[in-house]
């Protein structure tokens, strides 16, 4: 089962969280066929914003997206502080040679361009910072947020191992902060555990738990406390109502094109769940949005 681990070390100083996100990526990559470099950036995006929804309040979510000029063009994902997760590649089907260091060529694919995170707290407007993309591969490029939009410092560890048969092998990631006061002493020790940290996707697939990582990442530190654990899931929020909302807010053209052409197909961007509408259903559709119209010209809505 995917969960999300959090804990604090060195009489709070440092805070860490920790993912095992296998089944959650492997349903996305089922979702959308994703080919092995949009599985990796997809799975690395939705991990890293679960391990950022970690920070919010309950019913709170943040949305990250990376807008490059690469071949997979924009992967997005949402994720709640509840550990509910989804996303999309706009191009799945991309295929690149390996990177020099023999890896999947996730920065490759992403290419160059903004990266935005957007947090919705329940405030009237979410709020949303960007940066230049760093290098495409998520994690740095996340960690040069943090430290651009809100002036954090931490380290963030994000893989996820695609097999030649494109099955997900393993998929997970870290987030560790030393927080304000924290001592040099303490700094230190981190940054010598993080130097002999391995790939993350690589911990998975031996079995590390969220657990297992956080000791790794806080191994010499004696009084690590495991604060919670949250279970993940890939989840859409979508449904045929949800859709129908959307679709009665086309133009009277359009809805009377659809009308008049008796069926229509539409799919969901973060889940490709395909809802299919009928003759009888688009004329519901258009005869309510008519009468939202007329009701708007009257004043009345």
């Amino acid at each position: 089962m995917d969960q999300l681990v959090k804990a604090t070390a060195a009489n709070g100083q440092l805070r860490a969280f920790a993912a095992v996100t296998t089944d959650a990526v492997a349903e996305a990559m089922r979702r959308h066929d994703c080919w092995p470099v949009a599985a990796a950036a997809l799975g690395r995006t939705m991990t890293g914003a679960l391990l950022l929804a970690a920070n919010l309040k309950n019913k709170e979510s943040v949305t990250i997206k990376f807008k490059g000029d690469g071949a997979l063009g924009t992967v997005t994902a949402d994720a709640t502080a509840e550990g509910c997760v989804r996303g999309y590649v706009d191009h799945p089907h991309v295929n690149l040679p390996l990177n020099p260091h023999g890896k999947i060529d996730v920065g490759g694919g992403i290419g160059a361009g903004i990266l935005s995170v957007t947090r919705f707290t329940g405030l009237k407007e979410p709020v949303t910072g960007s940066v230049d993309i760093t290098n495409g591969e998520v994690a740095e490029d996340l960690i040069n947020y943090l430290y651009t939009s809100e002036q954090t410092p931490s380290s963030i560890g994000l893989g996820v191992l695609v097999s030649p048969e494109l099955k997900c092998l393993g998929a997970g990631g870290f987030f560790i902060q030393p927080l304000p006061g924290a001592s040099d002493e303490t700094v230190d020790r981190l940054e010598e555990n993080l130097k002999g940290i391995s790939s993350v996707s690589r911990m998975v697939e031996e079995g590390l738990s969220p657990e297992g990582i956080i000791e790794r990442l806080l191994g010499g530190f004696d009084d690590v406390k495991i604060l919670s654990t949250t279970d993940l899931s890939f989840r859409c929020n979508c449904s045929k109502n949800y859709i129908t909302d959307r679709l009665l807010t086309l133009g009277e053209e359009d809805l009377r094109a659809l009308r008049d052409d008796g069926t229509a197909e539409v799919r969901c961007h973060f889940c490709n769940e395909a809802y299919t509408f009928d003759r009888e259903d688009l004329s519901v559709i258009y005869n309510v949005a008519q009468k939202m119209r007329d009701m708007r010209a009257r004043g009345q809505l």
